[in-house]
């Protein structure tokens, strides 16, 4: 070890491909990026090899560590935090909320998201690049369309077509405008994907695929520079190759999926994504969209079980950026924020749309990570500030 402060942790939820860390530590070392900044977790379940993702963490020389649904709970108990155990649904995509948990008990700067069916382009050095994007101050391009949403696919739509995952069909056939502008103070850098497209069910079926993948793919050459969205206008913001900054935590929670009375799934990371942009606006604040790509090699399943997932809260994602859209105007910090937000969800009627409870459901559970976020805050910290090996 060289003394190296460990200042970015590394989220990874996994259930099958963990071996992908490798790669991203490989791609680390190959561009110079220091490995000792890096404490990767790996979230996953009871069910799975935590002894085999341990050791992988040994071999590579990296500090981590693995936490199953028990070593999750154990966690929260030790930080005075067991009664929100709650907020990490078993066996979702959302568990990456407790990643964001155990950043914010320790003394990291940045955080980054990894999905474990992933892989770095050698061409990138992906920390680093990451890093650099969340310190940039200049020119980039600025995005916006008559519909308030940018497809984040939009520099070659005219030929592929596609919408990502969670874009509202409401605002689709937008017309697209582009300009230069300023920014200063950027809190997230989403990196987009090249293979298989993050897209949803439905348009997946249109693409012609029953293997939940789509036929079309993106590649490098559908990317044309950098961008971030105007004000005002939102955004799909994916978990799978984002780094951020910790500032944005009290706003950032990827919502309770799949664990919920209603069955609604897959779109924690999409409705955390208009949280996030929603306090960037009120706060001046930029996400950076871009590079470094990853591929995005996305296994095989059925088309109709994604569908299945993601069908319960369809409706909802056509009306959950408005509610978002004005709330906090007044609110100096991402809790405020994030507070407005969940007092609109916690209160509404939304009774005319299907499974609108789970708004509400959603509103409370945003008013409990906010509570869980002050308790651990205000818990004796690890030492160094960073939790130790072994605090499993």
């Amino acid at each position: 070890m060289t003394g190296t402060p460990t200042d970015t942790c590394v989220i990874i939820p996994t259930i099958r491909e963990y071996e992908c860390v490798r790669s991203y530590l490989t791609n680390a070392r190959d561009h110079g990026f220091d490995t000792d900044r890096l404490d990767v977790v790996l979230v996953t379940e009871d069910f799975c090899d935590t002894d085999a993702m341990e050791q992988m963490l040994d071999e590579e020389g990296v500090s981590g560590e693995v936490f199953d649904g028990t070593r999750r709970e154990a966690w929260l108990d030790r930080h005075g935090a067991g009664e929100y155990s709650h907020l990490i649904p078993a066996a979702s995509h959302a568990q990456t909320s407790f990643g964001l948990l155990y950043l914010w008990a320790g003394d990291f700067e940045y955080g980054v998201f990894i999905d474990d069916d992933t892989l770095p382009h050698p061409e990138f050095d992906f920390f680093g690049r990451h890093l650099r994007n969340l310190q940039y101050e200049g020119e980039v391009e600025s995005v916006s369309s008559d519909e308030q949403w940018v497809n984040v696919l939009y520099q070659n739509a005219d030929e592929h077509g596609l919408y990502p995952r969670g874009y509202p069909y409401s605002a689709m056939d937008e017309t697209v405008e582009t300009e230069t502008t300023e920014v200063d103070d950027v809190v997230a850098s989403q990196g987009l994907w090249t293979n298989v497209p993050d897209l949803d069910a439905v348009r997946i079926l249109m693409d012609g695929d029953l293997q939940g993948q789509a036929e079309t793919r993106t590649s490098a050459g559908d990317f044309d520079g950098d961008f971030v969205a105007a004000e005002g206008q939102y955004l799909t913001v994916c978990s799978m190759n984002l780094a951020f900054r910790r500032e944005v935590v009290p706003a950032f929670y990827q919502l309770p999926m799949d664990d919920n009375e209603w069955d609604v799934g897959r779109f924690d990371d999409i409705w955390s994504g208009l949280f996030l942009k929603r306090a960037c606006d009120v706060l001046d604040k930029q996400i950076y969209n871009g590079d470094p790509l990853c591929e995005h090699n996305k296994a095989p399943r059925s088309t109709f079980s994604d569908l299945t997932n993601e069908v319960h809260g369809l409706e909802l994602n056509e009306h959950v950026w408005e509610l978002v859209d004005d709330a906090g105007a007044d609110a100096t910090n991402y809790a405020e924020v994030f507070a407005a937000i969940a007092d609109r969800l916690a209160e509404g009627d939304f009774e005319d749309w299907e499974n609108g409870a789970f708004l509400n459901h959603c509103g409370e559970y945003m008013r409990d990570w906010l509570d869980c976020l002050d308790v651990l805050a205000a818990a004796e910290p690890a030492a160094a500030g960073i939790p130790t090996p072994g605090d499993d």
